[in-house]
């Protein structure tokens, strides 16, 4: 199935044809990737004639909430420094007296937590850090907690302050000392990207303010204003880098500092019932029975990564369908027919 020219590589092959976005495609178990490829152009214009490769770089989007803040989550976790299910007014200081008090971690991770739908930061409170901080912190929740599943970026960026403040150091840096090096992701990392690390990346939507195609910096507007390092986006990722990291879930390697633990907590139902179920962070597999136990998350710029722990297999699939369109049915329609085709 996922040999050159078979299911998978065909079917990846057909489908950028009607999304109109390249593609890199990788699957694999506990032992590595078992296959792999790409299609298509990098994009329009001058990017047409540009093809994707292992080495692109795509602008991961939400995927940063899986990479980058979910192990940083984990290892703090397993260090005994974030409770999972004690408000978070009651051990964090900067939720105390406020609706976000009332909320715990597991709820933000599972999206329960009943925060604002949306974020709208500069409107909101203007475009200086300590201000988006504060105005995050200290706004009213949306719903109560645990009433309902609500995807939402404020969760990701509250846990971003929260794990920072625990961790003493930046996301990137604790990323970085977490997650990636220990994995040999030497490729993964947060923007803006240098001339060489931009020159293999993957261009996403057209900036009217700067009248060019954002590439090498973060497509997320929450994301930039916050200088391109957040837990909801913001990190740049290749399909090597990736394999590696979605290995280590069925495999994880005894000197992560999050671990079999963190993964086996985060890979079960969360949402104690509500819709859609979710795990910590992880989406269960639209399609599939929760009972199968196939998750994955998406990102807005077109990325997309799966794992079963229960089948012992993982997937990704990487396109910058944005940079073409935000109407996604057909990137939507080739997600669903790669990932029957891996896991069923």
């Amino acid at each position: 199935m996922a040999a050159p020219g078979g299911e998978l590589d065909l079917l990846v092959r057909e489908g950028v044809r009607t999304v109109g976005a390249g593609a890199v495609w990788a699957a694999g178990d506990a032992g590595g990737t078992l296959g792999g490829g790409s299609h298509g152009a990098l994009g329009r214009g001058p990017y047409a004639r540009l093809a994707p490769g292992p080495d692109t770089l795509y602008d991961l989007a939400s995927l940063t909430k899986i990479v980058a803040l979910w192990p940083c989550a984990g290892a703090l976790r397993q260090d005994g420094r974030l409770p999972l299910d004690e408000p978070l007014g009651r051990w964090w200081s900067p939720a105390a007296g406020h609706s976000v008090g009332a909320v715990t971690v597991r709820q933000l991770l599972a999206h329960t937590a009943g925060m604002l739908p949306y974020t709208r930061f500069e409107q909101l409170y203007g475009r200086a850090p300590a201000a988006i901080r504060a105005g995050v912190i200290t706004a009213p929740l949306h719903r109560a907690p645990g009433t309902a599943v609500e995807y939402t970026d404020r969760a990701a960026v509250l846990l971003t302050y929260l794990v920072e403040d625990l961790g003493g150091a930046p996301l990137d840096e604790l990323a970085a000392r977490w997650a990636w090096r220990p994995l040999g992701m030497t490729d993964t990392r947060y923007g803006p990207l240098d001339a060489a690390a931009t020159a293999r990346t993957a261009p996403t939507e057209f900036d009217r303010s700067t009248g060019a195609h954002l590439r090498g910096v973060v497509h997320d507007p929450s994301a930039r204003l916050l200088g391109g390092v957040s837990g909801n986006a913001g990190a740049f990722s290749t399909a090597p880098d990736l394999a590696r990291f979605l290995t280590a879930l069925l495999a994880p390697p005894l000197r992560l500092p999050w671990g079999e633990a963190w993964i086996t907590e985060s890979l079960r139902e969360q949402t104690g019932g509500l819709a859609p179920a979710r795990g910590l962070s992880w989406l269960y597999a639209p399609g599939t029975d929760p009972a199968e136990g196939t998750f994955v998350h998406y990102g807005f710029t077109g990325t997309g990564i799966w794992v079963s722990r229960r089948l012992g297999r993982w997937a990704l699939l990487l396109t910058n369908q944005v940079h073409h369109s935000r109407i996604t049915q057909s990137l939507t329609d080739l997600r669903n027919a790669f990932r029957r085709a891996v896991f069923g």
